[in-house]
């Protein structure tokens, strides 16, 4: 499963995937950015760490829903 991180960047917000140089989406407010991230991860099994302007977590979400490791039995 790949990790993403949304993040303030300056002006902007950023979807990063880890490890990578560049960023995969950018808007310039968080929300138009979360709306873009569920359709950039249509498709795609990854978690995504959403942080707050001072860089702290503020949610984790897993595509495809059904991929969240929380939600099985066991």
């Amino acid at each position: 499963m790949d990790n993403y991180h949304i993040t303030k960047a300056g002006d902007h917000w950023e979807l990063k995937k880890e490890g990578a140089s560049r960023a995969s989406k950018s808007a310039p407010t968080k929300e138009a950015l979360m709306e873009a991230t569920a359709a950039f991860m249509e498709g795609k099994t990854a978690s995504v760490k959403i942080h707050k302007g001072d860089g702290t977590v503020q949610e984790e979400r897993t595509y495809p829903r059904s991929a969240d490791p929380r939600r099985s039995e066991g």
